[in-house]
């Protein structure tokens, strides 16, 4: 159940070393700390004592405690560096904890990669947590944040418009999957609206055969609303849905014109969802993902 993160990063290793062991950097990429500090050291040869912070919303945030020895220039021309954290914030499911952070030099970059573990308060509940939501929630936001510092360092992509990216992302993928399934689900799959049928007639579907399109393009729809959600980094979903609204509006235009001048009509729709579909389109580029990242080790042994 420990968390393995392993991401390949084409970036000179100085580059790499600094945005991860610097608190001004390190905090600007990863999602798992809003605010990381380095407190004085009494000795030089002493392991460097941080603390972290991160912000939960509505005025709260989690503390912490940790140090960390960063190793520099090894044998075979890695890097390494070793922590253990701790928190008596009882906010925090996380009691203390340890890992490390390797960097591999490799002929196509440098192989990134982190493992981690880390014991839970709260007893059998906090365990049972864990395990089933924070566990998968704090090893998924890692990927996801290594693939940002990847953007970073190799395509010059702000952690902060990435982060805006993948809200604009977020929010015009479960707007398009919400209106694809609500016109799938109510108006033709549960009530089967009279305008629903009538449009279709006056394409050409036969009378006895309405009932049976009307069925078709609900489920088509609640099926595209899937894709959306689960095509989740993928072009065409967006692509497809502005095909689809061009393609509906002539076709209304043609045959049902008189829908066009209703209060609510098809071709405010329509344009809408292409136009939500278009901004998903712009911001993709440049969107980090956590299944960039490889999570169980290969050769690499915790």
């Amino acid at each position: 159940m420990s968390i393995y993160v392993e991401i390949l990063v084409r970036a000179p290793m100085d580059a790499l070393w600094s945005h991860t062991q610097t608190p001004s950097l390190h905090e600007r990429w990863d999602l798992r700390f809003s605010r990381i500090e380095y407190l004085p050291k009494g000795r030089e040869t002493e392991p460097q004592r941080f603390r972290y912070s991160t912000r939960m919303g509505f005025g709260l945030q989690v503390k912490g405690e940790g140090e960390s020895v960063g190793e520099r220039d090894l044998a075979d021309g890695s890097r390494s560096s070793a922590l253990k954290f701790w928190s008596s914030d009882l906010l925090s499911i996380i009691r203390e904890g340890n890992g490390y952070w390797k960097y591999i030099p490799t002929p196509a970059g440098i192989l990134f990669l982190t493992w981690y573990d880390y014991r839970t308060r709260f007893g059998a509940m906090g365990a049972l947590f864990d395990r089933l939501v924070f566990r998968p929630l704090i090893g998924w936001a890692t990927a996801w944040s290594f693939d940002r510092l990847r953007l970073w360092l190799e395509q010059g992509v702000d952690p902060a418009q990435a982060m805006r990216q993948t809200i604009v992302h977020t929010v015009a993928r479960v707007g398009l999957a919400l209106i694809f399934a609500y016109q799938g689900l109510v108006p033709k799959l549960i009530a089967r609206h009279a305008d629903e049928i009538a449009m279709l007639r006056d394409v050409g579907v036969a009378a006895d055969m309405t009932g049976m399109a009307v069925t078709a393009l609900g489920i088509s729809e609640v099926v595209l609303a899937a894709s959306l959600l689960f095509a989740w980094h993928r072009r065409w979903p967006s692509s497809l849905c502005i095909g689809l609204m061009v393609l509906a509006t002539i076709i209304v235009g043609v045959n049902s014109p008189r829908y066009f001048d209703a209060a609510f009509n098809p071709l405010s729709l329509n344009a809408a969802v292409a136009c939500l579909s278009g901004i998903d389109l712009l911001v993709l580029t440049g969107l980090p993902s956590a299944s960039r990242c490889r999570r169980r080790p290969t050769s690499e042994k915790p």
